[in-house]
């Protein structure tokens, strides 16, 4: 269990704080984790998924002995040191070649992982054509029904839109949408689809294939451009092997949201605050409090038009004379 750390001034305090759980979350830090013995493929793979995740990536040079379905101490250490929430482990093994695993946590805890077994590689460095900034996000297609009806696929799914996520932001420039990874499934049996969840976990599975694209802009005489696509890589065939899924009780912390609108949510409000709504048309008002005010007092801009005449000045001083309210000043008349 970590112990829990105290802040001692407001630095720390600070940097405490940004660690803590947000409503809109920052883009997730992955770690670059190598095993005892990786390979070839599995050090082309890590590189280009490194590359492509950059800034937000970490690497561990050195190998590391670690067994994340046996052990996950080393990855909560890590996390919480690195403030880091996600992991992609290299390992290979003469039962389980070219093995890439991809772990997902949740304060500090792991939440849940899935291995995939590389059966195909091809590096981007073999294709020569231009490759995204880092930072970039990229485009996911995923083309196939399973994404949305398999237990195993929506898992990696869900994984993988975490692992190329980066900032979250309102509006994107269109040449900003430099590169599109398109995710699709081999062709299976009807009878994959059409089992319960609780044996769709069992049997083999149809193989994943990934493939890198460049988003190229050219001249279409209208305002909307054509649209080419021009591979860069990488392209994988994946295969899965064993996974873990999320602990329910922790998955149903991990999903908690404060009782907001849905509205402020896609605005990124973040905490509620007071006296302010989202409207029906998805307009943001407030309500301002204004202490009462006394208008008997309230100054008012002098018009010259708004002053008596000379002649109004004497009935002003009779009545006042008869009503005992004391006589005013008569007016010093200019001469020419």
């Amino acid at each position: 269990m970590l112990r829990v750390v105290k802040p001692k001034n407001a630095r720390s305090k600070r940097a405490l704080e940004a660690r803590e759980s947000k409503e809109v979350e920052d883009p997730r830090t992955v770690i670059f984790v190598r095993g005892t013995h990786t390979g070839e493929v599995v050090n082309g793979v890590m590189k280009d998924l490194m590359a492509l995740k950059r800034p937000h990536a970490i690497s561990f040079s050195k190998k590391n002995v670690v067994r994340p379905f046996e052990d996950v101490t080393s990855l909560e250490f890590w996390a919480h040191k690195n403030d880091a929430s996600m992991f992609v482990l290299g390992q290979s093994t003469k039962k389980r070649p070219n093995g890439l695993t991809i772990a997902r946590m949740f304060d500090g805890r792991l939440l849940d992982m899935c291995e995939l077994g590389v059966d195909h590689f091809v590096s981007m460095d073999e294709f020569k054509t231009p490759k995204p900034q880092p930072g970039h996000k990229p485009m996911l297609h995923f083309a196939s029904e399973l994404f949305d009806t398999h237990p195993r696929f929506i898992q990696l799914k869900s994984l993988l839109m975490d692992l190329f996520n980066g900032e979250v932001i309102e509006s994107v420039y269109l040449s900003g949408l430099e590169h599109v990874f398109s995710i699709t499934v081999a062709p299976s049996s009807e009878k994959l689809a059409s089992v319960p969840d609780d044996a769709q976990t069992e049997g083999p599975l149809p193989t994943v294939h990934i493939r890198g694209y460049t988003v190229k802009l050219l001249a279409s005489g209208q305002r909307v451009p054509r649209v080419e696509l021009v591979p860069m890589g990488p392209s994988l065939d994946l295969s899965l092997r064993r996974h873990q899924p999320a602990d329910p009780e922790l998955w149903k912390v991990a999903m908690r949201r404060p009782k907001l609108k849905k509205q402020d949510v896609e605005k990124g409000l973040g905490k509620k605050r007071k006296n302010l709504e989202v409207d029906e048309m998805g307009d943001l008002r407030g309500r301002v409090h204004v202490a009462k005010q006394d208008l008997a007092k309230l100054q008012t801009r002098k018009m010259k038009g708004l002053k008596s005449a000379p002649g109004e000045d004497d009935d002003d001083e009779s009545e006042g004379e008869g009503e005992g309210t004391g006589t005013r000043p008569a007016q010093r008349q200019k001469t020419g």
